[in-house]
């Protein structure tokens, strides 16, 4: 197996999708959400596609838009279109939704919560799982796991100010983690409290 998670930038990058079907249609929402610059090519036009910021062009333009992108998906149900697409896109990145091992790029299922992003990919052995996989990953991952997310920024934040050796910002990190304390404040919701908790104890313990 020689797939290995990463993610891009994406912001202004340009994105072709063949095929306006339900997948074209996940793939565009997903790049468009990314600030990428996103054209459909399709042989018929979607209204709601162009209302969420895709450019809809003709299938004659083709060519043309594969030279023009970045990363190219192919989501069309014509295979032998697909097939063509993927000759005409050479050494560019490529997203094969009909047949995701021809390509050089997968996109996986993915979700936030707060701001983690999490993506699953089953080796396409079952959309399903991943689904499944999902929901269980979301009720696992709690609220103050978010907040205590958003903690370790801030105190990140402050022990670069205050402290130059790396190994003591981290060991400081894990005592804010595992502090007792600060657990039942990010259980109650109150982020600001921590924050001002984190605070005095910096300030107490680094001299």
């Amino acid at each position: 197996m020689g797939w290995t998670p990463l993610l891009l930038e994406m912001k202004d990058k340009n994105v072709l999708i063949v095929g306006s079907g339900e997948v074209g249609e996940r793939r565009a929402l997903r790049f468009l959400e990314a600030g990428a610059k996103v054209v459909i090519n399709t042989g018929r036009a979607s209204g709601k596609l162009e209302k969420i910021g895709a450019i809809i062009t003709p299938r004659k333009e083709l060519s043309h838009w594969v030279e023009w992108a970045d990363l190219v998906v192919t989501a069309s149900a014509d295979s032998n279109l697909n097939q063509e697409v993927a000759i005409l896109s050479k050494d560019k990145l490529i997203n094969r939704a009909d047949f995701p091992e021809d390509g050089n790029l997968i996109v996986p299922s993915a979700f936030f919560i707060g701001d983690v992003q999490i993506s699953i990919f089953t080796q396409k052995k079952s959309p399903i799982m991943a689904k499944e996989l999902r929901k269980r990953i979301q009720n696992v991952i709690r609220e103050e796991d978010v907040l205590q997310l958003e903690l370790q920024h801030f105190a990140r934040q402050l022990l670069k100010v205050k402290l130059e050796d790396q190994k003591k910002r981290r060991d400081y990190l894990y005592q804010i983690l595992n502090d007792k304390n600060i657990k039942e404040l990010l259980k109650k919701g109150e982020l600001e409290q921590a924050r001002a908790y984190v605070v005095q104890f910096l300030e107490d313990n680094i001299r």
